[in-house]
């Protein structure tokens, strides 16, 4: 009996996160922000009723789109350190040819780090048109009441005349253009013209083109850390990253004594080192789609490597960094200021107001916006907004806590987007619907745009469902299905600039002390 008790415990460990993965599918959901996108259930966030009422029809469409994959950055913890590793396997093999890696690290011997730096690739192509596809089906074919068959956006009303021109953000980063042309292609869609248009010239000319300034200090809120000066001096950028340099050195130990074992003579193994094949594993899949580096870890090894991403981001981007709010409540004015029908004619945060005074570059009333940014801005949005669902920090336990809440492969995936749906309804309390169901038509369930007198706000992120009865203040805790009246969300964000404190947080004289103490900073710092 002791020993079935004994084998009982070890093969429950096991099946706890002490098997190695082989399985793409599994692992690619343990890469934090650098997962490729999945869909998340409706309800994943927490919020119980997920149907859109009766009498009730989403009426505008408000999408913050992340970039899909790209190779890796020029920054330490991701690409730099990736080709470092690479170009150190590349170096022991000229000067050491008779060495060799064996066992699950065999490839080694004749690798070569091949990829590039920044830029969106194929793999991330494909990302942006679906996406751009699915916003169409989700959204464009109720807003602009599709025919029967209609497969895309179409410029021009039923009687001929062209319709307004959506007006489509980006910064002028190589990754956020290609994405938004990508999402373009899906959501415009002349690659499903009825007539074939091979070269793809004059493929549409359906919409407008805003491209924002990135890479200097210009204001920017798609990319507002450019502009948030304190966001990228030291130690406040540093601060995620240190703290999740600790946990990696603890989480990763036994992996890379494991690998030790099946390196040359002379080659010294490094945690550091350990770290990068699980990034070039997830970068490469972004590449090319598959990677020897993917099946070397187990389960509770890839919990650890999200987990480390999780704190890494919470400390330099959200409640756990002094410029998070700060980083978001540029495009939270905007996103404010046409929910409202408002230019902005001035700016105390990251908007620049020479493209939000005026109705092109910044229309107002429009049925859909769509903003290309990074995944960093969307985690500072919600920090802005005080989304407190995500309040609770990653810890450094290994394993980690599945249950915790602030999850990037959950939040900021290759491809992530933030929508916020308007939705009109004929009662100022309508009766929640518990299950999903698809709308095939506007009026379907009992809508009319005469009488949807009321309207609502609800946000979806990565199709889940927010829950924005968690925003700080109770402004929006009545409902169960993530709806909050128009009226309340906008009251429920009257105090969002004064908390991120934009001019202090950015600019201030101040210093971040003590980092490993992983303090709660709200996002925010007072003068």
């Amino acid at each position: 009996m002791f020993y079935l008790t004994t084998l009982l415990a070890i093969l429950a460990r096991l099946s706890s996160g002490q098997i190695i993965l082989t399985d793409l599918n599994d692992i690619s959901q343990h890469w934090g922000q650098i997962s490729p996108y999945r869909d998340n259930p409706d309800d994943y966030f927490g919020v119980q009723d997920v149907g859109l009422p009766d009498g009730c029809q989403i009426e505008q469409a408000h999408s913050l789109q992340r970039h899909a994959q790209r190779f890796p950055t020029s920054f330490y913890d991701d690409g730099s350190n990736d080709e470092r590793f690479g170009q150190k396997v590349s170096n022991f093999s000229e000067t050491q040819s008779s060495e060799k890696w064996s066992g699950p690290l065999v490839f080694l011997n004749t690798y070569k780090y091949t990829m590039g730096e920044g830029l969106l690739t194929g793999v991330g192509a494909i990302t942006e048109f679906t996406s751009g596809v699915a916003f169409w089906n989700r959204y464009g074919r109720t807003l602009f009441n599709a025919s029967a068959g209609q497969l895309s956006y179409n410029s021009s009303f039923p009687n001929g005349t062209e319709r307004p021109k959506p007006v489509l953000r980006t910064t002028s980063q190589s990754r956020i253009q290609n994405s938004q042309i990508n999402w373009s292609l899906g959501f415009f869609g002349p690659s499903f013209l009825a007539v074939s248009n091979p070269s793809l010239s004059n493929a549409t000319t359906a919409f407008d083109v805003v491209v924002i300034p990135e890479g200097g200090v210009e204001n920017n809120t798609l990319a507002s850390y450019d502009s948030c000066i304190d966001s990228d001096n030291e130690p406040t950028l540093d601060l995620g990253d240190q703290i999740a340099n600790q946990y990696l050195q603890s989480y990763l130990q036994n992996a890379t004594d494991r690998f030790q074992k099946y390196a040359p003579s002379g080659f010294n193994l490094t945690v550091n080192d350990t770290y990068a094949m699980q990034s070039i594993c997830a970068y490469e899949t972004a590449y090319i789609g598959q990677s020897d580096f993917c099946t070397l870890f187990t389960a509770d090894e890839w919990s650890g490597f999200e987990n480390s991403l999780d704190i890494e981001y919470y400390y330099d981007y959200a409640y756990g960094n002094p410029t998070g709010r700060a980083q978001g409540v540029g495009y939270l004015q905007e996103l404010l200021a046409r929910l409202t029908n408002q230019y902005i004619t001035s700016s105390n945060s990251s908007v620049n107001y020479t493209m939000t005074n005026n109705p092109e570059d910044f229309p107002l009333g429009a049925k859909m916006y769509s903003d290309f940014s990074h995944d960093d801005i969307i985690v500072s949005v919600l920090t802005a907004m005080s989304v407190d669902y995500f309040k609770d920090a990653p810890n450094l336990d290994y394993p980690p806590d599945p249950a915790r809440k602030f999850i990037l492969s959950k939040m900021t995936p290759f491809g992530a987007r933030l929508i916020t749906e308007v939705i009109g309804c004929a009662s100022p309390d309508p009766e929640t619907v518990s299950a999903a169901r698809t709308a095939y038509f506007p009026e379907q369930y009992g809508y009319s745009p005469k009488n949807a007198t009321n309207k609502f706000v609800r946000m979806r992120l990565n199709n889940g469902i927010l829950p924005l009865n968690s925003i700080r203040g109770g402004d929006c805790a009545d409902r169960t299905d993530g709806l909050c009246s128009l009226e309340s969300f906008v009251a429920s964000q009257q105090s969002a600039t004064e908390l991120a404190n934009y001019q202090f947080a950015c600019f201030g004289n101040y210093s971040v002390t003590d980092i490993f103490s992983r303090k709660d900073y709200d996002g925010t710092i007072a003068a």
